[in-house]
């Protein structure tokens, strides 16, 4: 084939085989300097074109076109080396190469560089409008059934023709026809034509005829008037379908007039468009001789009325540009034949707009189906189409010329397009893994029209593309990048705009409670954030704590409802999250459907921790917030309520102020001052002062343990003799309770609570005082249960131990004085004790000491008294030996090996009685063998401990040394008593079965000098006594409760003490009792953390602590 026929075919036939779309990319290349050659090569009977176009990738892409003669047609393939493999830009640009065509008459828009350009379009335009009308030209085609019918099909482009066949219809289940069969294919016999009435045969005659072939099966074009007036007997006799009988029979409609109008496009052109009367979008316009419209929702074919040549050159007047406008104006009043129609509108000159591109990204979603594993997957597949906000303005990624025009708030721009930026931008998103759609092969059942230029995908695996929602989990990086983020009406999310406010709302509700609500607004509609955050706490995949490489402002996208996401500041969230953790876990639903978290007024200081946070204005609880405030701030030391016989020292008179604070805001509280440091006087100051103020309008209810009543009544009656005080104690007290409403002070004991449980519930309090509160520290013991039921406006603990074994200790005081502060046990061991116990989980540690800071008050002595004398702790070592060493050494064998089988049968947590019984066998032969109950340890005579007891005494009581020997074994102070008795030393005792009558005689004794030396067991000694007249303690066995041997040294060591303090430890080296010193500095360490915000470093007692315990000599 000859290359200039070659040119020919290929000039005639480029439209139909490439878009329009396709060859303005093409343009675009031959325009650019993108083809690199090309050349041609030859056969007999076909030609080949090749190209070489340089596209993204290094080595330019091969194009190919293919044109062969078959039978006379010539049939066209095209080729490419790049994704798509043929129809594509590159074939495109060789062809318009080729053809030497310029490319800006590929372009929709005209540069705007020649204005004028165009004129030639206009011209032959008003020509054409005096030349006679064309007659069109027939063309050929083809094809029968049982009820005869006619087709018609339209043809495309603006003003098409028609066509008809006739065909014989079945009919069908449904009452319709379908399934046409061109007459004259269906045979009958050796007539095709037998079936036809006449009327019939005389129709498609006519029809065959016009056409200037005598071909079968074809469709016939009709034109010219005799068509028209045979396709209206045709509408009128026979059913008649456009395109298929399925979507309905059509019929004759009336003739319909046609109003013109002139719209104006986004590029600022005009255009001359018509109206038909009552059409809807799907209504197209046909030429037979005259015009006719097709209204597909009516199913109506009819004429319209006006001129056709006209009404033709209108729909093919070319697209008006504003520098043409006068032109068209002009040339249009000297135009007799427009005289029917409007004339455009002048235009003014396009003014530049030089702006920096804002790169934008709509996410897009649309079904594939893909097959994994051989079964079919269908999914909502995601891509992005790019476009760039030129400062209002919006174009499209692709083709790029250098300008654009677009019409934007009334004015006409010619938009100067940043490449450089632009390219930046697609280059930004293939560093982030996405693909131009153009460089993928064509995806299998993925329709044409679904991508368009500037649309970007991510294929995780070749022919897949990423579902919808994990393209939009890249949403924040991309907007991190610089692009503006939006999604189109059928993307399955929507992406919110950054929060324009946040704020935290406080509602409250009575004198208990109040309510805390957080929330962000988003473009006027307020979001509530505690449900938000309560679902993040609950995601796995939601980071609690920043991640490796994070970045500072990170966002995290947030559900608002089943379709909007907002992206929030990740950080933000975490110390939102930090603050209400414990709350969020076991939020009820009822609070999550309101959006807000019911508080207690004891646990309002997490208010200042999100404040300090988060940084969010406040809005309500002014009142609260003011509490916090004063809670905040240094409290002006409160002075003695007048009547107040004594004086306090500084930090008694600030304990009172912050006692005073509790009264205000009607809160309970811990005061845990260090013994011996007045926690009595401090109270009953405040009590004193209540009743000035008119608050003591109750009685307040003391409940001490027996043997601090006597002290309570005299502290009572010595310092506050204007409160009248009630005593219930003793045989006599039964007929004392009525009188409980007429004194201001009412005073009972632990032991006394279950059995005068009616008699004190009875009666309402305005303050309930536990004294030595650490007696309820079991929270399911009788007494602890009593507790929770008196009816008490307030509720006050004083300790000096407030934690002594394990943290649920202290839940129990603290939900006995303020209930609902710390959660349920369950919630608080869950929360707080498992992990600081188990884990020296130390965030928590320091959020459970923030949590209870306001509520208790604790000053240690060395703190507060810097006038009080020195202690001196002095350990005393001495090594078992003989018959005494020999039985520990049994014992430990013989209590290790039992320990273990116990331990192995049930394991160490449900092995605890076991093991203390065990452990307590070894101690008690450390203290004295006679303690041991077993016959042959009642037989060894000799005890370490006692010998160096007894020397140290001798010695001690020679210096004239007053001393307090602490045991935990009464039956050991019974032994030390009697060699006491032997080496004529004075004493005396106080154990459990002391009377408590005569505890308060026993001090007195002591204080006055009488007797050097005083025995106490630990429990009934340990708290209550002031025995300052001692200036030496002797531990003689230790204690696994280093809180309660404080307690015992401070029975000397307090208020009142003038001389120094000696505090012996008597320790047998290598045994059990070393083990509990250990044990005992851990357990101080776990006080110390979380009640004065130290450390944790080892707090767990497992299977190597057991093994160390039952350690050999």
């Amino acid at each position: 084939m000859e290359e200039s026929f070659f040119r020919q075919l290929l000039s005639r036939s480029a439209n139909a085989v490439l878009d329009q779309h396709t060859l303005a990319k093409g343009a675009d290349y031959v325009r650019r300097g993108r083809v690199r050659e090309v050349w041609y090569e030859r056969s007999d009977d076909a030609g080949t074109l090749f190209g070489a176009v340089q596209g993204r990738e290094p080595e330019p892409y091969t194009a190919a076109i293919l044109i062969g003669l078959n039978g006379g047609k010539p049939k066209f393939d095209t080729q490419c080396t790049c994704p798509l493999e043929g129809e594509c830009k590159h074939v495109a640009a060789i062809a318009l190469k080729m053809l030497g065509a310029r490319s800006e008459a590929y372009n929709p828009t005209p540069s705007a560089a020649a204005p004028r350009a165009d004129l030639g379009a206009w011209k032959p335009w008003f020509e054409a409008l005096g030349a006679a009308p064309k007659v069109s030209q027939r063309k050929p085609p083809a094809d029968a059934g049982l009820v005869f019918g006619i087709l018609l099909r339209i043809g495309d482009g603006t003003l098409p023709g028609m066509q008809a066949q006739p065909v014989w219809l079945k009919p069908n289940k449904r009452g319709g026809l379908g399934a046409p069969q061109p007459v004259g294919q269906f045979q009958f016999g050796a007539d095709p034509w037998q079936r036809l009435t006449p009327r019939q045969f005389e129709h498609v005659a006519r029809l065959r005829m016009a056409s200037p072939h005598y071909a079968s099966s074809a469709w016939y074009p009709l034109s010219g008037e005799r068509d028209e007036a045979l396709l209206e007997i045709l509408l009128h006799d026979y059913p008649c379908f456009v395109e298929k009988p399925s979507r309905g029979q059509v019929s004759l409609g009336d003739k319909r007039t046609l109003e013109w109008g002139w719209t104006l496009s986004e590029d600022g052109n005009q255009k001359l468009v018509p109206q038909l009367e009552g059409a809807d979008s799907s209504t197209r316009l046909l030429r037979i001789a005259h015009i006719w419209y097709f209204d597909a929702s009516a199913r109506a074919l009819g004429r319209v009325d006006g001129d056709a040549q006209v009404i033709d050159a209108a729909l093919r007047a070319p697209a008006l540009m504003p520098e043409h406008a006068e032109f068209v104006v002009e040339h249009w009043h000297k135009t007799s034949q427009l005289e029917g129609l409007p004339k455009p509108a002048r235009a003014s000159a396009p003014e530049t707009h030089q702006a920096v591109p804002t790169p934008v990204l709509t996410l897009r979603a649309f079904p594939l189906l893909t097959h994994q594993n051989g079964m079919p997957h269908r999914y909502q597949a995601g891509c992005v189409r790019l476009s760039f906000d030129y400062d209002g303005p919006r174009l499209p990624f692709a083709p790029v010329r250098p300008r654009e025009r677009r019409l934007y708030d009334g004015r006409l721009l010619d938009i100067v397009r940043d490449r450089s930026a632009e390219i930046a931008a697609v280059e930004q998103l293939e560093a982030l893994g996405l693909i131009d759609i153009d460089l993928l092969p064509r995806l299998p059942n993925v329709p044409r029209d679904v991508f368009s230029d500037g649309d970007f995908v991510l294929e995780p695996r070749r022919g897949q593309l990423i579902a919808a929602e994990h393209l939009f989990a890249l949403a924040p990086r991309l907007r991190d990048h610089g692009f503006r983020l939006e999604t189109d009406a059928g993307f399955p999310f929507e992406l919110l705009d950054e929060p324009d406010d946040w704020y935290a709302e406080i509602e409250e509700s009575g004198n208990a409670w109040f309510d805390l609500s957080l929330g962000i607004d988003i473009g006027g509609e307020r979001v509530d954030l505690l449900p938000i955050l309560r679902r993040l706490l609950a995601d796995p995949g939601f980071p609690l704590h920043p991640r490796k490489g994070e970045e500072p402002d990170a966002l995290w996208l947030v559900p608002i409802d089943g379709r909007r996401r907002v992206p929030l500041p990740l950080e933000r969230l975490r110390q939102l999250m930090a603050p209400l953790l414990e709350w969020l876990q076991d939020m009820p639903e009822r609070e999550i459907e309101r959006g807000s978290l019911r508080l207690r007024r004891s646990q309002a200081s997490v208010l200042d921790e999100l404040a300090a946070r988060s940084e969010m204005p406040w809005r309500g609880g002014e009142r609260l917030r003011t509490e916090l405030a004063r809670l905040r701030d240094a409290r002006t030391p409160a002075t003695e309520p007048p009547g107040f016989k004594a004086t306090l020292r500084a930090y008694q008179r600030d304990g009172l102020a912050w006692l005073g604070f509790l009264a205000d805001a009607g809160l309970g509280g811990v005061l845990a001052d260090d013994m011996g440091l007045g926690k009595t006087v401090q109270v009953l100051a405040h009590l004193l002062a209540e009743k000035q103020r008119g608050r003591l309008d109750r009685p307040a209810l003391i409940v001490a343990p027996t043997s601090l009543v006597s002290n309570w009544r005299e502290e009572a009656r010595r310092f506050t003799p204007d409160l009248s005080v009630l005593v219930l104690h003793g045989p006599t007290r039964g007929g004392l309770h009525d009188a409980i409403p007429h004194h201001d002070l009412v005073i009972t004991t632990y032991p006394l609570l279950a059995r005068d449980r009616d008699a004190l519930l009875a009666h309402e309090y305005a303050l309930l005082v536990l004294d030595e509160s650490q007696v309820v520290k079991n929270s399911k013991s009788q007494a602890a249960r009593i507790v929770r039921e008196i009816s008490a406006r307030r509720r006050l603990a004083m300790t000096g131990t407030p934690l002594e074994n394990h943290l649920g200790e202290l839940w129990a005081q603290f939900d006995a004085v303020e209930p609902g502060l710390l959660g349920s046990d369950r919630h608080f061991t869950r929360f707080y004790r498992t992990p600081i116990e188990k884990h020296n989980d130390a965030e928590r540690r320091e959020r459970l000491s923030r949590r209870i800071a306001p509520l208790l008050l604790r000053r240690r002595k060395e703190d507060v008294l810097a006038d009080l004398p020195e202690k001196t702790f002095i350990p005393r070592h001495v090594e078992l030996d003989g018959a005494q060493r020999e039985l520990y050494e049994t014992l430990r064998l013989a209590q290790h090996e039992r320990v273990l089988a116990e331990v192995q049968k049930r394991g160490l947590a449900q092995s605890g009685i076991i093991v203390l019984d065990a452990l307590l066998k070894l101690r008690q032969a450390c203290c004295d063998p006679r303690l041991v109950k077993l016959e042959g340890a009642k037989r060894i005579k000799e005890s370490a401990k006692l010998d160096l007891l007894l020397e140290l005494t001798d010695s001690l009581v020679d210096e004239g040394r007053r001393i307090l020997v602490f045991s935990q074994f009464a039956e050991m102070l019974e032994l030390i008593a009697k060699a006491l008795t032997l080496r004529k030393h004075k004493y005396q005792m106080l154990t459990g079965q002391t009377p408590g009558t005569q505890r308060a005689e026993l001090v007195a004794r002591f204080q006055a000098g009488e007797v050097p030396i005083f025995l106490i067991s630990l429990k009934a000694g340990g708290v209550g006594l002031n025995l300052t007249a001692a200036d030496t303690v002797i531990h003689y066995d230790p204690w696994w409760n280093p809180a309660a041997e404080a307690q015992a040294t401070d029975r000397a060591h307090r208020i009142g003490q003038e001389k120094p303090v000696f505090v012996y430890k008597l320790i047998c080296t290598g045994t059990v009792e070393e083990k509990i010193l250990a044990l005992q500095e851990r357990k101080a360490e776990l006080a110390a953390a979380v009640l004065e915000g130290g450390s944790t470093q080892s707090l767990r007692f497992d299977e190597d602590d057991l093994a160390e315990l039952f350690a050999p000599l």
